[in-house]
């Protein structure tokens, strides 16, 4: 098993490598707040939004940085229409296998195996580094907040790259 990798020293150094100013990470002023887990796994209908660049063939790729749009893929969509487009990391893995960063098919079989209630009719994705802290948490994080309301989802799961 290959060891952790640390994002923040291997950014920090490419930055550094490159001449860019340091990486400002951003820091919560507060921590999330926190909701207990009230149903069963098996019971719940589960969300699924990821920040890997993932879109459906025929949807218009992501194209730049700080795209603070986002795709709707329906959880019957297969990994063969779809495709994964991103400026700041490397997209080999992603396009052999999306599952690697938008795994809707592993959460298909976790649904027919029992362990998992359903999944939420649609997944939402979107294409992550994006810079700016407070675009991200006043327009894009609420709309994803409000689309997982409207699907009625029980827990979220989120897969950052």
């Amino acid at each position: 098993m290959s060891a952790p990798v640390d994002y923040i020293e291997r950014t920090t150094a490419l930055y550094d490598s490159l001449g860019y100013p340091t990486y400002r990470w951003t820091k919560a002023e507060d921590p999330p707040p926190w909701s207990d887990v009230t149903k069963l796994l098996e019971n719940s209908r589960i969300g699924l939004i990821a920040s890997g660049g993932i879109y459906v063939e025929g949807q218009i790729a992501f194209h730049f940085k700080d795209d603070l749009s986002f795709r709707i893929i329906d959880k019957e969509t297969q990994n063969s229409q779809l495709r994964t487009t991103h400026f700041a990391y490397d997209l080999t893995d992603s396009r052999i296998d999306p599952n690697v960063v938008f795994p809707l098919e592993t959460l298909r079989k976790l649904v027919s195996n029992g362990f998992l209630g359903e999944l939420a009719q649609n997944a939402y994705t979107f294409m992550g580094g994006i810079y700016s802290a407070r675009s991200v948490k006043e327009t894009l994080a609420p709309a994803l907040a409000d689309r997982c309301e409207e699907d009625q989802v029980d827990l979220v799961l989120l897969v950052p790259v």
